[in-house]
């Protein structure tokens, strides 16, 4: 299981201890919980300390980031956990918001002259659903740092070289036959393909690259015409042309076709925020390690552990060649959920009001998004339930569990556990 963060009277990181020693500082009153997520206890008593020395890794994402924090001296992971990104609901607002601006703007109005050039982008501008990723993983970084004692930080500074995979002959022969030959491009085709057979779709089984269009047909090695194949599906279509191999599954055929040309929109996302994100962790003043997709990959295969974005975060850099992962750990997993909506009133598709100003303020002591704790004795919901929950002014509360909804959950039954922070955590 994971450790539990500790911190002194002055609320400085200690050294983080086992769930069975934090539960008996708890059960002896030496201890009190500070908060829930990450679970942090504060000691009641000074105490001295010969703090460790931690590192913080990262495996940035599009969509998910991994984080570890490993033990230096034993490569021991004490605390892991997984942020999950709303990057694209974030432009999925903001498209929103474009279309409702610009059919009000040139509805039935006068003519109105161009502002002033005051909508320069300055160097570095990353648009809100990127610059999002940097900061909430900074969060976490700052967050941790205060409650563990971290000495240095690891990072995957390159997921994916992209035109290293547009065009294999654009470096040296070092490069190409390296230990890490081919490991950048496995790694995006995985991701790509979903690590499934690109023809028959099975899951977990071993793949190979694919070449979409043979070789011996003129084929390339760039990486719109590579695929990943099971050894049957890759020996069955031989140097068939893909089109002749598929003539009986046309719906597969234009599935296939249809993700080879997929843009490489994660490997875009995280290409764009890497510097930004490598630029923020060394103003933190700790010593920044950085390392490749490849590099990642190829530490946790040696190592013989599975594919998880925590895991990945462990193996990340030099520091990653040895790390000790117990199958006991199960990592925090915080969605974000941002801070809810800004707008008054939400609008029609025509740009106008279509309900009252919604009102601000808790209800009964709660909010939406606080986690919480009912514990119904009777009923139809007898039993105890955890999860965020969704307010109502008649005080009859939603609770999102991680086996479902649970709705009509009187107020009187819930208990605070952990004020709303912008996550929801599992």
């Amino acid at each position: 299981m994971q450790h539990v963060f500790v911190v002194d009277t002055n609320r400085k990181p200690c050294n983080p201890v086992d769930p069975g020693k934090a539960r008996v500082l708890l059960t002896q009153g030496k201890a009190a919980v500070l908060r829930r997520y990450p679970f942090t206890i504060i000691l009641k008593e000074k105490v001295k300390v010969n703090r460790q020395s931690l590192r913080l890794k990262l495996d940035p994402g599009s969509k998910q980031t991994g984080v570890a924090l490993v033990n230096e001296a034993t490569g021991q992971i004490v605390f892991a956990m997984e942020i999950i990104h709303r990057g694209l609901a974030i432009s999925a607002a903001l498209l929103s918001r474009k279309g409702v601006r610009n059919g009000r703007r040139f509805r039935n109005t006068r003519y109105r002259k161009p502002r002033l050039p005051n909508t320069a982008k300055q160097a570095g501008w990353l648009a809100p659903s990127l610059r999002h990723r940097v900061l909430t993983v900074m969060t976490w970084v700052n967050r941790v740092s205060r409650f563990a004692p971290v000495a240095a930080i690891s990072m995957e500074l390159v997921r994916f070289d992209m035109q290293q995979m547009e065009n294999p002959e654009i470096s040296g022969i070092e490069y190409q036959q390296g230990t890490l030959l081919g490991y950048e491009v496995r790694e995006y085709l995985l991701n790509k393909w979903q690590r499934k057979c690109m023809y028959c779709e099975a899951p977990n089984v071993p793949l190979q690259i694919e070449h979409i269009q043979a070789k011996t047909n003129g084929g390339s090695n760039r990486i719109g015409n590579l695929g990943l194949a099971c050894e049957p599906c890759n020996t069955k279509k031989g140097k068939l042309d893909i089109k002749v191999f598929l003539k009986n599954k046309p719906e597969l055929l234009a599935k296939v076709l249809k993700q080879a040309k997929a843009s490489l929109n994660d490997a875009a996302a995280v290409n764009s925020t890497r510097w930004s994100l490598f630029g923020a962790l060394k103003e933190t003043g700790f010593p920044v390690e950085t390392g490749s997709g490849g590099r990642t990959k190829f530490n946790r295969t040696t190592q013989g552990y599975p594919k998880a974005h925590w895991i990945d975060a462990a193996c990340v850099g030099v520091s990653g060649t040895n790390v000790a992962i117990s199958s006991k750990i199960v990592p925090l997993l915080a969605k974000t959920t941002g801070h809810g909506c800004r707008q008054v009133t939400r609008t029609d598709r025509f740009g106008f009001p279509r309900q009252t100003a919604k009102k601000g303020g808790a209800v009964f002591g709660f909010q939406t998004g606080d986690m919480v704790r009912a514990t119904i004795l009777k009923g139809k919901y007898a039993g105890i339930h955890s999860g965020r929950v969704a307010v109502r002014a008649t005080g009859s509360f939603n609770i999102q569990t991680k086996v479902g909804l649970i709705a009509g959950i009187n107020h009187k039954y819930c208990e605070l556990t952990h004020a709303k922070d912008g996550y929801a955590y599992q």
